[in-house]
């Protein structure tokens, strides 16, 4: 096979990257070693910033977001039983849009057949090689035979545990990790909302979390440990903890639960994001905490500046673009993480904690709601930095 760009990993950010070029005329092959209903079915968060709801719309995959997405004005914050609103459209004219990054999945993967786009799913033994040379392959066995792509260039856009970032030459990659020493037990529930936006919840037993992915089906989270055993939490001792955590807001709505899961917390940036033609976008190069809500919105932002550069390759034979990509995106990246850590350490109970530690995490979040300046601030890195 042979096309102009090879793309490993057809999530948000390998489907709207093809998509993307296939508007700039560009050509390009995804492999994805799930099926196709694997990857529609994966339910991962779904808040996207006001940007990359316009990105949807203004690219033609967007008009089913626009009938069934939730769309908020801010979110809420409670901390010693009282509940602070923070109005992003009233600070900074912008909102954001609940919207299951699976449903974005099964749009971006609708359209891509519907242009014509190839995407093999279900493949097995995927490797790049040949990237240092103008004349980069992606190998991969499908149907049981042996496949091979040439293309110009290849994203690899195949997640944290993917083949494209182990693949850098030895030494050429380094990569800064922060663990956290908490995870989140969640659960995804068939119930009525508790309130109409999120709310982030600080509380001397842990933080919480409400969210929600239709009009009655509702996301919830408890800080909990990293390696929490979910045979210890039946659904009634997590309503009953919700409840405890989100303080002011009780009782809560219940229903039965549908999913249930731990999720450990970590940041990681890979620097630089790219080495010969091989490029890197999303989470195979950088993971955020989910505090900020920051993972899809980073890889949409990266996959766009990606096709650009690659337009500006392919079309008018500037490589500088593409030579800058990594410092381009990185600059973004690393204001993610900060925004992500900070969310993460103002509203997270940590063991270690000092009396005086706590007394200050309470008056910065004090601050923070209740200072406009303080609001104005989160709004902007919660809705959405600006692109350019």
């Amino acid at each position: 096979m042979r096309t102009q760009v090879g793309i490993v990993g057809a999530g948000p950010a390998g489907l709207m990257l093809s998509h993307l070029l296939h508007l700039a005329g560009i050509d390009s092959i995804i492999v994805e070693n799930r099926s196709r209903a694997y990857c529609e079915a994966r339910v991962r968060a779904g808040l996207m910033e006001d940007w990359v709801t316009k990105l949807l719309v203004e690219t033609g995959v967007g008009a089913r977001m626009q009938r069934e997405g939730l769309a908020h004005d801010g979110i809420y914050m409670t901390f010693g039983g009282e509940l602070r609103h923070i109005d992003f459209h009233k600070l900074i004219g912008k909102r954001v849009t609940i919207y299951g990054q699976q449903e974005v999945v099964k749009d971006l993967i609708a359209r891509r057949l519907a242009d014509g786009g190839e995407i093999h799913f279900d493949v097995a033994d995927t490797s790049v090689h040949d990237f240092n040379t103008g004349k980069p392959k992606i190998r991969f066995r499908h149907q049981g035979k042996a496949q091979e792509i040439d293309c110009d260039i290849i994203a690899g856009c195949d997640g944290f545990h993917g083949v494209c970032r182990p693949s850098f030459p030895a030494g050429s990659l380094r990569g800064y990790d922060r663990i956290y020493p908490f995870g989140w037990l969640g659960i995804l529930a068939k119930a009525k909302p508790v309130a109409d936006e999120l709310i982030y919840a600080y509380h001397d037993r842990g933080f919480a979390l409400f969210s929600m992915r239709a009009p009655e089906v509702v996301r919830y989270y408890i800080q909990c440990a990293p390696d929490e055993n979910l045979d210890d939490w039946p659904d009634e001792k997590i309503w009953d903890e919700l409840e405890t955590r989100l303080g002011g807001v009780k009782p809560l709505p219940r229903g039965p639960v549908l999913e249930k899961l731990v999720a450990p917390m970590r940041s990681y940036v890979a620097e630089p994001m790219q080495t010969g033609r091989l490029y890197l976008a999303g989470d195979s190069a950088h993971i955020v905490p989910p505090t900020g809500a920051k993972g899809m919105n980073l890889a949409m932002a990266d996959v766009r500046v990606l096709a650009r550069a690659i337009e500006a390759f392919v079309k008018s034979k500037r490589d500088d673009l593409l030579e800058n990509y990594s410092k381009t995106c990185l600059g973004r990246v690393w204001k993610g993480q900060r925004f992500s850590w900070w969310m993460t350490q103002m509203l997270h109970r940590y063991a270690d904690a000092s009396d005086f530690d706590i007394k200050r995490q309470i008056a910065e979040i004090d601050y923070v709601t209740c200072s406009e300046a303080a609001m104005t601030s989160l709004a902007e890195n919660y809705a959405g930095l600006p692109m350019e």
